[in-house]
């Protein structure tokens, strides 16, 4: 009898691993799907000044700083970056390393993977063709998050617009996002994406350096869980240039950005960066 029930056991178990590896693939193909559908070919136009030359000084001065005169108007890029997640205020930092694609106000793709000495999680994050999803599993198979639906969907844009800083050419006029200057080292700029207003504000220096950015987010970070407009961003580090293109590689970020109830969840290098 004992027997019996082990292989009965044994079955199906054998039965669930297969169901579970099954989906993994399932998933991964999915995820890959999404990710070539915001590849783009490389742009023809280039910089120059003109494209800007009705702009605020102070956004002017961004621009200038961001892309170099003559450089290609990339229309999206991937991204390699290393650092630390943590799930809540009270749960420990994760190592993390991820791949990501940002398509130029269409899309992005986050594929990523966070491990300790026991537990693995992996997964993604994405908004693509008018839809978000999260969704992370242990080790690939066991599924620990999979949200998706409207306040998901909001919640990814603005995560979409906020991260345009990594690819600046989104951010140009002839994208559709209208800019204002608030003052000499503060810029917001209004875009909008499938129906969701965003407004994105940007605190550089001198030179046109981004040193921090806000915007509001929808997400549900709130005391009863309700979802709502909240102050989302996050503190700049050093910057580098690659193709003509200069970004923040170091950021700090969460939800209730500049107020008591912050809460740091994401600081992120970025390694490598690749513009189309």
């Amino acid at each position: 009898m004992t027997t019996q029930i082990l292989l009965i056991t044994s079955k199906l178990l054998g039965i669930v691993f297969v169901i579970l590896v099954a989906r993994k693939i399932i998933n991964d193909k999915r995820i890959n799907r999404i990710w070539h559908t915001l590849e783009t070919e490389p742009s023809y136009n280039s910089f120059t000044e003109d494209m800007i030359s009705g702009l605020p000084v102070p956004v002017q001065r961004y621009f200038l700083h961001a892309i170099a005169l003559g450089t290609p108007l990339a229309n999206s890029v991937k991204l390699k970056m290393t650092g630390r997640l943590r799930r809540g205020k009270d749960k420990p930092w994760l190592p993390i390393q991820a791949k990501q694609i940002i398509s130029a106000l269409k899309g992005f793709v986050w594929k990523a993977t966070s491990s300790n000495r026991f537990l693995k999680l992996m997964g993604a994050d994405y908004y693509a063709g008018g839809s978000g999803r999260t969704q992370f599993c242990l080790w690939g198979m066991i599924p620990v998050v999979n949200a998706r639906g409207r306040d998901i969907d909001r919640s990814a844009i603005g995560r979409l617009v906020g991260e345009s800083i990594w690819l600046p050419s989104a951010l140009l006029p002839q994208r559709g996002v209208s800019w204002q200057a608030i003052d000499n080292n503060t810029i917001q700029a209004a875009a909008n994406v499938d129906g969701e207003a965003i407004i994105l504000t940007l605190f550089i220096n001198s030179d046109g350096k981004v040193l921090k950015i806000y915007l509001p987010r929808w997400g549900n970070y709130t005391d009863d869980g309700s979802y709502k407009y909240i102050t989302f961003g996050g503190q700049c580090g050093e910057e580098r240039t690659i193709a003509g293109f200069t970004i923040p590689c170091q950021i700090s970020a969460g939800w209730w950005f500049d107020t008591e109830k912050y809460f740091n969840f994401f600081r992120v290098k970025i390694d490598a960066a690749e513009f189309c």
